[in-house]
């Protein structure tokens, strides 16, 4: 698949930066810079949703690579494996997300986040009361609120990505352990 909008151009800051970061220029800053106002509030907001901290940066990692493995977004399980390994979180985990269910590392509370995770990003929503009381009980309100906002931010992310043709840039081929395929995403963008 080739991405569906052309790159633009970025200011050599923001280029310089990017590289710095990663390594190379993530694509969707690159399409998304085709409206450089969207693009600024999209950094924005990105960087704000990074500084929530109510929530442990593991479960929400692993809630946005869930989210990703089920819409499809090879893009970011790329750069959510990459920044896992940079933000010193259980690669051995991080890896097992797109397999989570036949996987034995997760914690209960690691999966009810993946579950609901999902149950957010199908279409109708199938989250239930019992997902919600079970978090509530466990993340709190505020807990639950960030980790609710969070998934809907990774949805409106993933979505977007693939939408556009955005695809894995090889992010993960510099992390020590190989994150697992899932069976039946194969074949996705």
């Amino acid at each position: 698949m080739t991405v569906r909008v052309p790159k633009a151009e970025l200011p050599r800051e923001l280029e310089e930066a990017m590289a710095a970061r990663f390594g190379g220029v993530p694509e969707p800053v690159e399409v998304l810079f085709n409206h450089p106002a969207l693009a600024a509030a999209n950094q924005e907001f990105s960087a704000k949703v990074a500084s929530w901290h109510a929530v442990d940066a593991s479960l929400k990692s692993f809630a946005h690579m869930a989210v990703a493995a089920l819409v499809g977004c090879s893009w970011c399980l790329d750069v959510g494996y990459y920044q896992a390994q940079h933000e010193d979180l259980d690669m051995a985990k991080a890896g097992q997300v797109p397999r989570w269910r036949d996987s034995e590392v997760f914690s209960p509370l690691e999966r009810e986040v993946m579950a609901y995770a999902e149950a957010m990003s199908v279409t109708p929503t199938a989250v239930t009361d019992e997902q919600s009381a079970s978090l509530l009980a466990q993340l709190g309100p505020a807990g639950l609120v960030e980790l609710t906002v969070f998934v809907a931010y990774a949805n409106m992310s993933t979505r977007a990505n693939t939408a556009h043709g955005i695809t894995s840039q090889g992010f993960s081929e510099s992390c020590e352990v190989p994150p697992a395929v899932r069976p039946e995403a194969a074949g996705r963008a």
